[in-house]
């Protein structure tokens, strides 16, 4: 990565946001005690092994005992060393056969669980793809083309999460359905704008307020034409997700461990130590990830007249609708559109990224999590002959910031609040 004058204090932020939200410092507070019972944890999410090894840790009498059983779904490449816990890796954004696997597993753990026993949900960001169950006629290769077709549309989370919840036997509270009626407790890491527990993970354990009707509206909003199984799917009132009052939710309780608004507090801090007044724009920011950074340019500028030192500070979840063929995520488009806003501006300097560590991508373990931009990318780009408009129209914001050195890389980081962004501005002249 090229150096910037202010990176050290833009990746110190973005540190300071992720360790907020690690398991090993938000679960700890959050584990109900152990009944007496069998102890059965069901973790899933890109934090999912991470999670599971805090709980390993903390119930390391129930292991003593033999009375500790446990599962962990997690992205290829995110797994962690666990002693007493099975571990899958599955595929994320498009689900796979260790989807298959792990969405199997968890609902055979749940599923043998006795009115004594404690099923404990560790869920994080990611779960709606690493654990995937067809319903009945679907195949997974009937999910993973809708599910491509959903991430290219510009759709937000929480529809497309409302697509997968009805054609799912894992998703939309069937979890918890699986294993009633002994007691369920769910601890969440959100990485949804809302923090909405029906949301995070697409709510396995939790009541689904949407329907099947508002899952084919989403496909026709977004002008998609399912094949005709997901099309059979979705008319047939069979996978109808449980709702609130359901029987399947007496014994379950849920509780949120992390959020982006905790992460983006602990920023604020530490730009506050930096000398940085901070402003929180939003912890549930969405939409085309261009527009918000066109937004985002206007009001640095805005405030840069003002004469101080301030770090804007922003999380949830941008989008992109895919037009060109290349690689990059929410993030780095962000970044690049920021650039080409703020046009070579003196004193302001950003860094988009996703807390997971991988924004967009390949699905590899190593895609970027996000990038960094000041007043002389730009420059740089045209002594390199790149033409950043031409990348934005392409999607290919991958592409320009690795030409630049300004890719922001740093492999898993065992957890996801969603993106974290941060703009450091300047007075005028310094």
């Amino acid at each position: 990565m090229a150096e910037h004058p202010h990176r050290t204090d833009l990746i110190a932020l973005f540190e300071t946001a992720v360790a907020r939200a690690q398991p090993g410092r938000c679960l700890p507070g959050l584990f109900p005690d152990w009944p007496g019972g069998r102890i059965i944890v069901i973790a899933c999410g890109k934090a999912g092994a991470a999670m599971a090894r805090v709980a390993e840790e903390h119930y390391a009498d129930a292991v003593a005992e033999g009375r500790y059983q446990a599962l962990a779904v997690t992205r290829h490449g995110y797994g962690v060393p666990l002693e007493h816990t099975r571990l899958i890796e599955a595929g994320h954004p498009v689900p796979d056969d260790g989807s298959l696997r792990g969405a199997e597993a968890a609902l055979e753990a749940a599923g043998a669980a006795g009115a004594d026993d404690l099923v404990l949900v560790l869920l994080s960001g990611g779960a709606s793809a690493l654990c995937a169950a067809p319903v009945a006629g679907l195949t997974l290769d009937d999910k993973r083309a809708l599910t491509q077709a959903l991430l290219r549309s510009g759709a937000t989370i929480s529809q497309i999460n409302c697509v997968r919840k009805h054609l799912s036997g894992f998703k939309g509270g069937r979890l918890a359905a699986a294993a009633a009626p002994s007691r369920v407790m769910t601890l969440a890491i959100s990485d949804v704008p809302g923090d909405a527990p029906d949301a995070i993970g697409s709510g396995p354990t939790v009541p689904d307020p949407t329907t099947l009707a508002d899952a084919r509206k989403v496909l026709g909003e977004f002008d998609i034409t399912p094949g005709s199984a997901v099309a059979a799917a979705l008319n047939d009132p069979a996978n109808e997700t449980p709702k609130p009052g359901d029987d399947a939710f007496a014994n379950a309780e849920y509780r949120l461990a992390a959020t982006a608004a905790q992460s983006l507090d602990a920023a604020a801090e530490e730009a506050r130590a930096r000398g940085y007044r901070p402003v929180i724009l939003g912890d549930a920011l969405e939409g085309e990830a261009r527009d918000l950074a066109k937004a985002h340019a206007a009001q640095a500028l805005e405030l840069q007249r003002g004469g101080e030192r301030i770090a804007l500070l922003s999380g949830g979840e941008a989008t992109v609708t895919i037009r060109g063929d290349g690689q990059g995520g929410p993030n780095q488009e962000y970044a690049l559109a920021l650039a080409i806003a703020l046009d070579g501006a003196p004193g302001i300097h950003a860094l988009a990224a996703d807390t997971d560590g991988s924004d967009g991508g390949t699905g590899a373990a190593d895609d970027p999590a996000g990038a960094i931009t000041d007043s002389t990318t730009l420059a740089r780009a045209a002594e390199a002959n790149l033409d950043p408009a031409t990348f934005l129209q392409n999607n290919d914001s991958q592409g320009f910031f690795r030409a630049l050195g300004d890719l922001l890389i740093t492999g898993p980081t065992q957890t996801n609040v969603n993106d974290f962004r941060t703009i450091l501005v300047e007075p005028p002249g310094e």
